[in-house]
């Protein structure tokens, strides 16, 4: 009997709450040993380069919503973690001077995020055959949306503040706009690109093995 059966056969004994709370605390497992390893994060510039977003993205695609934004709320603690410790400069900034936007801006973002990826995801999915190419493309949201709902949160309530003008004016930016592209840049393609192949391979192979799609 191959892996993938023996898989398929452990988890069908399962009940669908059983097999959804498992899954659900092995991807939380996954985000915090990421992140405790320093696996998910990588310094760049005043940000983070993150890849905590493809635990969420995986949780959002098999398990749904719901789900997504518990792995989202994860994510955010982590963040805010980061920020009151001065792990990280941006949002330690922010945590300092404004800590009720910044609770907003760590977590808030974040489980909206992994809700948002999960409707993403079930939009796609309908009620026809789930094609291989919707998971990657539920994947890649996961980053967009965080990039989306963290930048897009600091161009409408941090943009004046003392350390986001420091940067405006050391990238040049006109715009808010501008100020998102100059500083995300490459890192938010290189996020996307990881999280959406990594994170649409690993859904698509673990909802083969164990749901059976």
């Amino acid at each position: 009997m191959s892996n993938v059966q023996k898989t398929g056969t452990k988890w069908k004994g399962l009940s669908q709450r059983t097999m959804r709370l498992t899954l659900t605390a092995m991807l939380v497992a996954v985000e915090l040993l990421m992140w405790l390893l320093g696996m998910g994060q990588v310094p760049v510039g005043a940000l983070n380069m993150s890849f905590l977003t493809v635990p969420v993205a995986v949780g959002a695609i098999l398990l749904g919503p719901s789900m997504g934004s518990v792995l989202g709320l994860t994510f955010g603690l982590t963040s805010l973690f980061d920020a009151m410790t001065g792990r990280s400069a941006l949002t330690s900034f922010f945590f300092t001077h404004h800590p009720f936007h910044t609770v907003l801006l760590c977590v808030g973002m974040r489980v909206l995020m992994g809700l948002c990826t999960g409707w993403v995801f079930r939009a796609l999915k309908g009620d026809g055959p789930v094609q291989i190419w919707k998971y990657f493309a539920a994947a890649i949201c996961a980053p967009l949306l965080n990039t989306l709902f963290f930048m897009g949160y600091i161009c409408l309530f941090l943009y004046q503040t003392e350390m986001v003008q420091n940067l405006v004016e050391k990238t040049g930016a006109l715009n808010p706009f501008m100020f998102v592209i100059l500083l995300v840049g490459v890192q938010g393609l290189v996020e996307a690109a990881v999280c959406c192949f990594i994170g649409g391979a690993v859904s698509k192979g673990v909802s083969k093995a164990v749901f059976k799609e």
